[in-house]
């Protein structure tokens, strides 16, 4: 080699290559060698074939063929932006994470989304929105995965493929809910635990006015570890300092496809750098077991929330926004989110939609972008600390940790850290049969949605969201459906069913009790109805998954002594 150094004198930054004008920069094939023309070709005189030996040609369009990776299989069509986050209100006392103490900053990454589209769809349709947020903290990063409602359609891990599927094109016409509504409202139908989320879906919230004006909501339930070891249930809450606005549905149809697109890009080119206010709402695990027990509300279950009332808001921090990607595909396309990258300080509860998303996002993503996607620049973390780890080799492996040993080693040993939080305290005994678990339809799903409609919705909302409702089912080919889903409806409101029953033409089922469900048990009106008509007798527990004495009860009282427990006296868990 010409040069005395053996490697990485030649090789461009990142930052360096991001930031380079286009007057800067020469010419050449992929290889490095400058060309004269990018149009050129190499052929048998001037109107002969062309010729095989043209590596310009051949390498520009063997790298055009395989342009695209695979678009997400939900969130595909999104939008995002880099800012800045900052601890306003140390968390000090709950959370031993280093990014909540006073006054901490760091780099964050921000991706909205909608959730069925594909990449193109329209991005202001009646839709749930992605707002996930990776911090580059001190420690790693941790990546916030949240949606714009505090809720979702299920509770039970394996019903996603499903719903997602009724989110899509119909596997024979190829056609989206837009022009055939039939499979969205069979799924709702015989779920109706998703209720919650309709309620928020068909009302003003169901279209946000870009992506500026929506709050972003973890949905699941995490622990907060203090320095003690002491742990709490928590919720996150991003707060946007904008307020919210949103569009009818009669001006979402007026907008452009990349209406929210183009909204966050040229506010952020403007200056005008939208924020929010990183806030949480905490409980310990005895609160959390009363909650169950005096108001039916689980902390596991993603179709429920928590009162603000009983729970306020804390401050945390601010999230803004003052970037914009120098390059779409490398800074938000691949830009890649794992609700398990968790720093010290923050834990997964026993949430089971959370405890599979733990292992299918980075799944997807590896499949997606491949097994070295957090070694992109966009994803990788930035720590004061040189990284190591074990994990070697694999598809476009660039920082592949030179000929350090690829396993612990007594000759060239790595360093480690004492763990900050003692995992054995904060996840306690977990003891107990292997069942088969599916959730059931009781009262207390329908007091949130109940609320909404009879508290929230004012006589303008209420008069949308049945135009909504009916106006999307008109696309709906089965009638069996709207009888059922009107049903569901009715257990929020009689008047809410009254006026979807004037509006579809269609009377429903006097309610859902006695009806038999594919997707959950039914325990309306007092006589349980097992699911999909199966006459085993499935595992159906009396506290629906949620959390209850036993659950953080210690085997011979250990850790007993946390989390609003004080004489440790408890026998059992799980």
């Amino acid at each position: 080699m010409a040069s005395t150094k053996t490697s990485g004198d030649q090789f461009r930054s990142y930052q360096d290559d991001r930031s380079a004008t286009s007057q800067e920069t020469v010419y050449t094939t992929s290889n490095g060698v400058p060309m004269p023309h990018p149009y050129e070709t190499q052929r048998v005189g001037e109107n002969g074939p062309l010729l095989l030996q043209d590596f310009h040609l051949i390498d520009l369009l063997s790298h055009f063929d395989r342009e695209r990776i695979p678009e997400r299989v939900v969130h595909a069509n999104g939008s995002g932006a880099h800012g800045i986050y900052k601890t306003t209100k140390g968390l000090d006392d709950l959370c031993v994470a280093d990014m909540f103490k006073q006054g901490k900053e760091c780099p964050i990454s921000i991706r909205f989304s909608t959730v069925g589209g594909e990449t193109g769809s329209h991005d202001c349709a009646r839709d749930p929105r992605g707002f996930s947020v990776k911090f580059k903290t001190d420690e790693g990063n941790w990546d916030l995965v949240a949606n714009n409602t505090p809720v979702f359609f299920l509770r039970d891990p394996a019903k996603f493929p499903h719903f997602i599927h009724t989110q899509k094109r119909d596997p024979a016409t190829h056609l989206t809910g837009a022009d055939d509504s039939t499979n969205f409202w069979d799924y709702l139908s015989q779920n109706p635990e998703s209720i919650h989320q309709v309620m928020i879906l068909m009302g003003d919230r169901g279209i946000p006015d870009g992506y500026r004006f929506m709050h972003g909501y973890l949905g699941h339930t995490v622990k907060l570890v203090n320095k003690q070891g002491d742990w709490v249930y928590c919720q996150f809450h991003m707060i946007s300092d904008q307020g919210t606005k949103f569009f009818t549905q009669e001006e979402a149809a007026t907008k452009s496809p990349d209406y929210s697109q183009k909204d966050l890009y040229e506010a952020i080119e403007r200056g005008d750098y939208p924020s929010w206010t990183l806030s949480v709402q905490t409980m310990t695990a005895k609160e959390a077991e009363e909650l169950w027990i005096q108001k039916k509300i689980n902390v596991f279950d993603l179709t429920h929330i928590w009162p603000q009332k009983d729970y306020p808001l804390r401050e945390v921090g601010k999230l803004t926004l003052n970037e914009n990607a120098k390059n779409y595909f490398a800074e938000i396309e691949q830009l890649a989110f794992n609700p398990a990258h968790m720093v010290p300080g923050i834990e997964p509860s026993a949430d089971p939609v959370l405890q599979s998303r733990l292992f299918s996002y980075p799944d997807a993503h590896r499949h997606r972008v491949g097994v070295n996607y957090q070694q992109l620049p966009v994803n990788a973390p930035r720590v004061n600390y040189r990284m190591a780890n074990f994990q070697r080799d694999g598809s476009m492996a660039f920082f592949n940790q030179g000929s350090r040993p690829n396993y612990i080693s007594s000759i060239e040993p790595i360093h480690f850290r004492e763990r900050s939080v003692n995992l054995d305290k904060v996840h306690g005994q977990f003891v107990g049969d292997a069942i088969t678990f599916l959730s059931e339809i009781r009262e207390e799903d329908f007091n949130a949605p109940r609320t909404l409609w009879e508290r929230v919705f004012d006589d303008g909302a209420k008069a949308r969201f049945v135009k909504n409702v009916s106006g999307h089912m008109a696309n709906c080919k089965d009638e069996e459906i709207i009888k059922r889903q009107i049903a569901i409806f009715r257990e929020v409101s009689d008047d809410l069913a009254g006026r979807l029953e004037k509006a579809t033409g269609v009377k429903g089922y006097d309610g859902i009790a006695g009806l038999t469900f594919n997707g959950t048990h039914n325990g309306m009106g007092g006589k349980r109805v097992i699911a999909n008509g199966m006459k085993q007798n499935l595992s159906v527990p009396d506290n629906n998954g949620a959390p209850r004495p036993v659950t953080h009860a210690t085997v011979n009282g250990k850790a007993g002594a946390t989390n609003g427990y004080r004489n440790g006296n408890g026998v059992a868990a799980h």
